[in-house]
């Protein structure tokens, strides 16, 4: 019988945190669904600004929180008594307000990685009861995290992510030439975070393993070498839920391992993703004069020199359906993807029906 999963002071059923995807792969329907069927729901609140009705093409961070509210809002109204949360891009400008937002939607977690989330209890003050939950590659940076976190707020995280840049998709918090080498081992991760927390701070909070899961032997796998539960995100990309353009989907489908590669995004961090179409989206940028629309990231290669192309609208674009000139981020098994499915037969093959009676 495989055990459900408490963060905090929220608890479901089931072991299983939906990654947060942008631009809007994680949107309401996704993240609603994920916790109607008993596990984690998340929001990725990178980029929403664009997708909302309220932008009108000046005003990207009044757009923005707008946006972040009303994912939450609706995500709520598909399962109102779910755990939902926000994944918060270090990386982000407006870091601080998405955070705060994020609080005030009523997420009850946020993941917060590409970067080290140092002020994340400080922007949570006046909100306990979220929990935090800060994404990992290293013991070491779990360690710095922890350190901070009780020096200056008194205060720990509540679970730990620990990212497997060697499958994860989208943004990886790793150098570009330590990733795939064979070097880095995932589980001696988990279980050195867990070793750590109950070493120097005698705290027993999950620590869950992202990156590479898609069925349930994964999910066994990565029980069984420590970790307490799992972050799943290309897998639920096909599902009738997901948010992204059925054309974002079929992507999934027709591509082949070869096509999944590593790309360097504009944010100076390295990101996996089917990049065949990166000449593209580059060209698309230079024909079309873009500048930097927002400077919604705080280091972006673009906009300070138009270098690369600007990663939140070709996210942006592929989440509507733009296959040439879109960036289609996604995991290493991706080119797994046989068929669209729903996020409840998702979790019913997770979980035979012994244990889908607890929800």
């Amino acid at each position: 019988m495989i055990e459900g999963l408490t963060i905090g002071r929220y608890s479901v059923p089931f072991p299983v945190i939906q990654g947060g995807m942008g631009v809007r792969i994680s949107g309401h329907r996704l993240a609603g669904h994920v916790a109607l069927s008993g596990g984690i729901g998340i929001i990725a609140a990178a980029g929403l600004g664009y997708g909302s009705p309220s932008y009108q093409g000046k005003n990207f961070f009044a757009a923005d929180r707008q946006g972040l509210l009303d994912e939450l809002r609706q995500a709520y109204e598909i399962a109102p008594d779910g755990v939902i949360g926000v994944n918060c891009m270090v990386a982000v400008s407006n870091y601080d307000e998405v955070v705060r937002t994020s609080c005030e939607g009523g997420a009850k977690l946020i993941i917060s990685g590409a970067g080290l989330p140092m002020s994340l209890p400080g922007l949570t003050a006046d909100y306990p009861e979220v929990a935090l939950v800060p994404i990992v590659s290293s013991v070491k940076a779990a360690e710095l995290i922890a350190r901070k976190w009780h020096k200056v707020y008194n205060r720990l995280p509540d679970a730990v992510v620990v990212e497997d840049p060697d499958t994860a998709g989208g943004h990886l918090g790793e150098k570009m030439e330590l990733i795939g080498n064979g070097q880095y081992d995932q589980y001696a991760t988990v279980r050195g975070v867990k070793t750590y927390l109950k070493e120097k701070w005698n705290l027993e909070v999950p620590v869950i393993a992202a990156g590479g899961v898609w069925d349930r032997q994964d999910l066994q796998y990565a029980l069984a070498q420590g970790a307490d539960g799992v972050q799943m995100g290309t897998r639920f990309v096909v599902t009738e839920e997901c948010d992204a353009d059925d054309a974002f989907k079929q992507a999934y489908l027709n591509c082949t391992q070869e096509d999944i590669g590593l790309i360097m995004s504009p944010a100076g961090l390295p990101g996996r993703a089917l990049g065949s179409n990166v000449g593209n989206i580059r060209q698309h940028d230079l024909d079309k004069n873009l500048r930097c629309p927002s400077g919604c990231l705080k280091k972006c290669a673009y906009k300070e020199g138009q270098e690369r192309f600007c990663i939140v609208q070709a996210l942006d674009r592929a989440q509507r359906g733009d296959l040439e000139t879109g960036l289609v981020f996604c995991g290493s098994n991706a080119w797994k993807a046989d068929r669209i499915t729903t996020v409840k037969e998702v979790f019913e093959e997770l979980f035979p029906l012994a244990e889908r009676d607890a929800i």
